[in-house]
């Protein structure tokens, strides 16, 4: 039995992003390039994540979405291509340095990808396991606040066995704020998810940016999620940019093939 979500986290009725990110770049991609194989995923992909933004990254599968963010994150090393993240070049950081980039940015999983093992409060702990010098009272704080803003208060010692798909997409982003990154990036945030609960995780992204001014990068074929969530859309197509703008810009695109999402 799914337990029934507070108000607090989600409204009734979406409506589309409309927070207006700085002019603060926070990632930015310049020719980045990676090849498995003979197959070129990423054939020359530049562009730029604002302060405060919610960027959309549209494709069908096989695109190179995925390998984008993970190319992002140096969990992929690229062939080719420049890759500043907060300031700082990801791609000539030493480990110890890549690690506390990572902590800065979250990353949600398709899976939401939950210890099996674990309860939902041992689940969202776990990230500050090794940050040291946090009291335990602060532990609780947080897990109590990140547990409120997905609306499942009540849900502390339950198992992810016991929780739906869109109740452990939810838990997976609470344990994806414990750090307070500053950047997040959604994988698929609404795979596997009927529409009822795919707005509610997308009208939670927007919860999300609007709370903690976070920068987001939102990897997605689902376009209600992308009307939702997006300030502004990058469509891929075999491993390339092939157009840039806000969901109403591209809704009235020439392109036949840009305006067959939306059909």
């Amino acid at each position: 039995m799914e337990t029934k979500t507070t108000d607090t986290a989600i409204d009734a009725t979406p409506t589309p992003a409309t927070a207006s990110a700085s002019d603060e770049v926070v990632v930015a991609i310049k020719h980045l390039k990676k090849t498995f194989g003979s197959k070129e995923v990423l054939k020359d992909i530049s562009f730029q994540l604002n302060k405060g933004e919610n960027l959309v990254v549209l494709g069908k599968s096989g695109t190179g979405k995925s390998v984008l963010i993970k190319c992002m994150m140096r969990l992929i090393q690229p062939d080719q291509g420049e890759i500043e993240v907060l300031g700082k070049d990801i791609l000539k950081l030493k480990e110890k340095e890549l690690n506390d980039m990572r902590k800065k940015i979250g990353f949600l999983f398709q899976s939401a990808a939950l210890y099996d093992s674990m309860t939902v409060g041992e689940n969202l702990e776990f990230p500050l396991r090794e940050e040291r010098g946090i009291p335990a009272e602060e532990i609780k704080k947080r897990i109590q606040e990140a547990l409120q803003n997905v609306g499942l208060e009540d849900s502390l010692y339950k198992m992810p066995s016991e929780l739906s798909g869109g109740m452990r997409k939810r838990v997976g982003l609470a344990r994806t704020m414990m750090l307070k990154p500053e950047i997040i990036l959604y994988d698929e945030p609404t795979t596997g998810l009927d529409p009822v609960t795919s707005k509610e995780i997308s009208k939670l992204i927007l919860e999300v940016q609007k709370k903690y001014d976070a920068s987001s990068i939102i990897i997605t074929h689902d376009m209600e999620c992308a009307r939702i969530t997006a300030n502004r859309i990058m469509v891929l197509k075999d491993g390339e940019v092939v157009q840039e703008g806000t969901y109403e810009e591209l809704k009235k695109s020439d392109d036949p093939w840009i305006r067959s999402f939306f059909e």
